[in-house]
């Protein structure tokens, strides 16, 4: 499975970088500081109701996942990563989407 589960730490780092914000906007959205920030990037130790701070900054939920439902959860993020992939490249292509053509496809004829 091409989906890795990395540690919490690096999973808010990556969110805060796909949703294009610095360390710096943490301190807006969150009210913690950069230093408080960047120190819980890289090697905190934060308190739940700091993460959950930091997970409504991130617009994320914080769930605990029991082990042997982990897999299909990994499924699902894997799917629903696959799929929009897909829907950017097909963007980037200047297709319409399907909320532009609700009726593409729909008489089997290719793009």
């Amino acid at each position: 499975m091409g989906f890795i589960v990395s540690s919490l730490l690096e999973q808010i780092k990556k969110r805060r970088i796909a949703l294009a914000l610095k360390q710096h906007d943490m301190m807006l959205r969150v009210g913690i500081s950069r230093q408080q920030y960047q120190r819980l990037e890289s090697k905190g130790n934060p308190r739940l109701d700091t993460l959950e701070l930091v997970a409504k900054g991130l617009k994320s939920e914080l769930l605990l996942i029991p082990k042997e439902k982990l897999n299909a959860v990994l499924a699902v993020l894997a799917a629903d990563s696959a799929a929009a992939t897909q829907q950017s490249q097909l963007d980037k292509k200047g297709s319409n989407s399907l909320a532009d053509d609700p009726w593409q496809g729909l008489l089997g004829e290719k793009d």
